[in-house]
């Protein structure tokens, strides 16, 4: 069968069992042929009649079969693209989503992109839940002057993390095995970044879609989603230098409930900013 009929058919295959729509269940089939091919999308685009061999077929089809059964894509193929970048995600990591660049944007606007604005000292900054590393590795090669520090619970989630800090080149972050603030002692920060779980644990969507074969232990915390976040804004004013801001990624409808959880421990300039979507995705708050 040439690519152009198996693009057709298993489009309409996913479109069907995943719930797609059709523009993007073609993509993905795209992707996967490309990484059992080896090429591009233009590649694919030039060679609609290309025939592939029986070994081609069958790595395509056992990729097939996984995403038909859910799986996700970003699994499937290794990567996933985050705020222009390309990162090595597993089972072991939350994968990136779109909806998360809204928080790297917003640290951005709160480190100086060279220290000669501090005084000739850098800009110090906390990640609080590294998962694949994307969210500090964005922020450190974004601001190369800032000093990153990412920590994470999950020795298998900081392998990936630090396979992907070598492979982009960074150099100025550093990678932590902690417990949240556990390993941190006495260090302070200018600015503390989490995208923490934050699903209640009993949320039916922890059932639905790619999030029930991402690690559970990134996706859910308590009864309404929200004990890692108590946790973290109880911290971190022992981690935050005078002036310090902490900016908590949550879910669609706790907005309000983080803002009211930052302003009875001890912050000022409380706010939330919305997504694309038109979300509260981002809530913030001064030391």
């Amino acid at each position: 069968m040439p690519l152009q009929d198996i693009l057709r058919r298993d489009g309409r295959r996913l479109q069907d069992a995943l719930n797609l729509d059709g523009g993007g269940a073609r993509i993905e089939v795209q992707c996967l042929l490309q990484a059992v091919l080896e090429t591009n999308r233009a590649w694919l685009y030039a060679h609609p009649e290309y025939l592939p061999d029986a070994d081609q077929l069958s790595r395509y089809q056992a990729l097939l079969t996984r995403r038909l059964n859910g799986e996700p894509i970003a699994y499937l193929l290794g990567v996933r693209e985050f705020f222009g970048l390309t990162f090595k995600v597993t089972p072991a990591t939350l994968i990136p989503r779109p909806d998360t660049e809204l928080l790297v944007e917003l640290a951005l606007q709160r480190i100086p992109e060279s220290s000669a604005a501090t005084g000739g000292v850098a800009c110090r900054v906390l990640d609080m839940g590294a998962g694949s590393g994307a969210i500090a590795l964005a922020i450190a090669l974004a601001r190369p002057a800032a000093e990153v520090v990412a920590v994470d619970a999950s020795t298998a989630a900081l392998q990936v993390a630090r396979e992907n800090m070598q492979r982009l080149g960074v150099n100025n972050a550093q990678l932590l095995q902690s417990d949240w603030f556990a390993a941190l002692t006495d260090a302070r920060f200018d600015l503390i970044v989490s995208n923490p779980p934050y699903i209640a644990e009993q949320d039916e969507h922890l059932s639905q879609g790619d999030v029930r074969f991402e690690p559970i232990t990134a996706l859910a915390s308590g009864a309404d989603g929200l004990d890692d976040i108590r946790r973290i804004i109880s911290g971190a004013p022992a981690h935050l230098k005078p002036g310090g801001w902490l900016m908590l990624e949550h879910g669609y409808d706790q907005a309000e409930k983080v803002r009211q959880l930052l302003l009875q421990g001890g912050f000022s300039a409380v706010d939330s900013m919305r997504d694309l979507a038109g979300i509260a995705r981002v809530t913030f708050g001064r030391i």
